[in-house]
């Protein structure tokens, strides 16, 4: 009975070694990316963020709410999943909001997620705001 469990063990051993690859950081590619993405407070991140807010609310949710200004813009992570994969910057910050109310902002710059790929894109969620509930709870799907 030992033998069996022996070799049942050794079997697993080998089989979950086998299934690792080796990383290969995503500038080294066929196609590379270059990682090299505005940071969280660069004014045209910010500006797409209030753009498309503005209007998602308009058109979706029949609302004049804007992000009137930031702060406490803070990054959260850079590629937390690892080399091989979309260079990705997360962040936080506070938008004041023209209802005059504070709201946590999360979001995300994403290489090569623009219109057909090309630059890079925005996804971001306002807490409280996320009325079609995309990155509930709480806008947490948004946080890496």
């Amino acid at each position: 009975m030992r033998r069996i469990l022996l070799l049942l063990g050794c079997a697993f051993l080998s089989c979950s070694t086998a299934s690792a690859y080796e990383v290969v950081p995503a500038e080294k590619r066929i196609i590379p990316y270059v990682a090299e993405l505005p940071t969280c407070g660069d004014p045209s991140v910010l500006a797409e963020i209030s753009t498309a807010f503005a209007e998602k609310e308009a058109k979706f949710w029949n609302s004049n709410l804007t992000i009137v200004e930031y702060s406490k813009i803070k990054p959260l992570a850079w590629r937390p999943w690892g080399l091989d994969l979309i260079p990705r910057r997360y962040c936080t910050a506070s938008a004041y909001v023209s209802s005059g109310r504070h709201h946590r902002v999360d979001y995300s710059v994403r290489e090569d997620t623009n219109f057909i790929g090309a630059g890079w894109g925005v996804e971001w969620c306002v807490t409280g705001l996320d009325r079609n509930l995309a990155y509930s709870p709480a806008c947490r799907m948004a946080r890496p």
